[in-house]
């Protein structure tokens, strides 16, 4: 197979360049690294060099296979030397005018057919290239990092990039053994855009007191299936990288309340309280082990009470076959016997407001979150509201656990902590697609590869039912009044219509 980019140079040799150098590499390329600071291109291969040598003590490369990479890979002291490339990626400081006065020099030293990129985060792709002669040859190439273990890799156009660019960086994408995603270039592009609801939902459901940070992370990871909790990705990612995206992000949009930060975050950040590097984030580090405190053990009752559950409660059935399994009487009258447990299910309601309306005693009325299917969660969620009577919560709470299932129980609020965040997720990911940012299966195949969602925005607002997430997000909103959870047009629009959110329009 011809290599799409014979010869390619990277400006930068930092964590990012390195990993995009040895990749590329891989792929064939002859790779040139250059860094402006003394002494950091060499430094940059040797690393690089390090990571194959390590697969050769593994048995994954001989020794023949190594000295291929090696030879394939030089420190250049100067941008005249990257004159020959065909392809020359820039992955220096994310400051505007560093990079644009880069792309100058550059663009007078390379061949006028190169291809010129930038794997800014958060930058614009247009506004970088705003200063060049030919921007219509400058794209976006957002690589993750570690960028040899995430698969993934934006392909972002920028107002005057032509597409052929695109095309044949998509191409090489795929010679590096990497998916590439196509974006239009919108703040965020893919992945950064479509994960802002899940640390800026929990950072809000953490600040209204619903929840503290170990119990909102156990109940998204255990209930909702994501591989970290909100709280453990930001100590991993560190505040003083994932704050100032949020800003970026909602200073870009101008504002939209969806993309709205966090005053804990700003807060912390300007405690220097980081995440794992400072040793204290929002769990302290010993050993780079987090100190999670214990889950309080389910209470142990002498008498369960009967139990009533609501004629509006989602998944009724389910939850009534649940109630039973569980070995706890079920009342089927109308109303509520005097000393039962009444049980309401809401999707996007309080449990204060499910009371009120259904003129229920708000002292014996216990919420339970049954968006998604109990047999598909390893975790149950139970909600008091102001007035629940304490031995009302604690024989609910001990009859939930009585498989051994973990329970979590949470303080009042519009929705359920797996309700809010999904919804959040689903909606603003619908919101990328009313934009055109990108296709719907580029958008799911980018957070699922970039993030580690366990689906696509898409695919879980499929999964729980856009007709549910549409639910919670009006409920929410008349909760709250609050334009945050505004439904996006094109969300509802599909859920009108019945139709699948990963579908894609003809």
């Amino acid at each position: 197979m011809t290599v799409h980019f014979f010869n390619i140079g990277i400006i930068g040799a930092g964590a990012m360049g390195r990993g995009i150098a040895q990749i590329a590499a891989q792929a064939g390329s002859k790779v040139l690294l250059l860094d402006s600071f003394e002494g950091a291109a060499e430094r940059g291969r040797a690393a690089v060099v390090g990571q194959w040598q390590k697969q050769v003590d593994k048995g994954r490369i001989d020794a023949a296979q190594f000295e291929d990479l090696s030879s394939r890979i030089s420190a250049a002291g100067q941008l005249d030397e990257l004159a020959n490339c065909e392809l020359v990626i820039e992955a220096v400081v994310e400051n505007l005018e560093v990079k644009r006065q880069l792309f100058l020099e550059l663009e007078k030293r390379v061949s006028p057919s190169a291809v010129l990129v930038t794997n800014t985060s958060s930058l614009s792709v247009t506004a970088i290239a705003a200063v060049m002669a030919r921007p219509e040859r400058m794209a976006g190439f957002h690589f993750f990092n570690p960028v040899p273990l995430m698969k993934v890799v934006e392909v972002i156009a920028g107002f005057k990039t032509e597409p052929e660019v695109c095309r044949r960086l998509a191409e090489y994408a795929a010679q590096m053994g990497h998916q590439a995603v196509q974006a239009n270039d919108t703040p965020g592009f893919i992945v950064n855009h479509a994960g802002r609801g899940y640390g800026t939902e929990a950072l809000r459901i953490a600040g209204e007191g619903v929840a503290d940070f170990a119990t909102i992370d156990r109940i998204l990871k255990d209930q909702a299936g994501f591989r970290l909790g909100p709280f453990e990705l930001l100590d991993l990612t560190a505040l003083d990288v994932s704050h100032p995206v949020m800003e970026s992000i909602y200073n870009q949009y101008y504002q939209e309340p969806r993309y709205r930060p966090s005053v804990i975050t700003r807060q912390r950040l300007d405690a220097g309280v980081l995440g794992r590097k400072t040793g204290e984030g929002f769990y302290r580090y010993e050993q780079d082990k987090p100190q999670v405190p214990p889950e309080p053990p389910a209470p142990v009752v002498d008498i369960t009470p009967a139990v009533w559950v609501s004629p509006r409660a989602a998944r009724r059935p389910e939850l009534l076959r649940l109630v039973h399994a569980l070995g706890a009487q079920l009342e089927s009258g109308a109303t509520p016997s005097s000393a039962a447990i009444i049980l309401v299910a809401p999707l996007g309601f309080d449990v204060t407001t499910v009371a009120a309306v259904e003129r229920l005693d708000a002292t014996r009325t216990v919420g339970i979150d049954l968006m998604i299917d109990d047999a598909a969660t390893k975790r149950r969620v139970l909600a008091t509201n102001p007035a629940t009577r304490r031995d009302i919560r604690d024989a609910a709470h001990a009859l939930f656990a009585r498989d051994g299932k973990p329970v979590s129980v949470i303080r009042d609020s519009g929705g359920f902590v797996s309700q809010r965040v999904i919804a959040t997720i689903v909606n603003i990911a619908a919101d990328m697609c009313q934009q055109r940012v990108c296709t719907p299966a580029d958008l799911d195949t980018a957070v699922r590869l970039g993030l580690g969602y366990p689906h696509g925005p898409l695919a879980m607002g499929d999964l729980y039912g856009p007709t549910n997430v549409l639910e919670v997000l009006f409920n929410l909103q008349t909760v709250y009044g609050d334009p945050r959870y505004r439904p996006s047009p094109w969300l509802r629009r599909r859920g009108a219509l019945g139709l699948s959110l990963s579908h894609e329009e003809e």
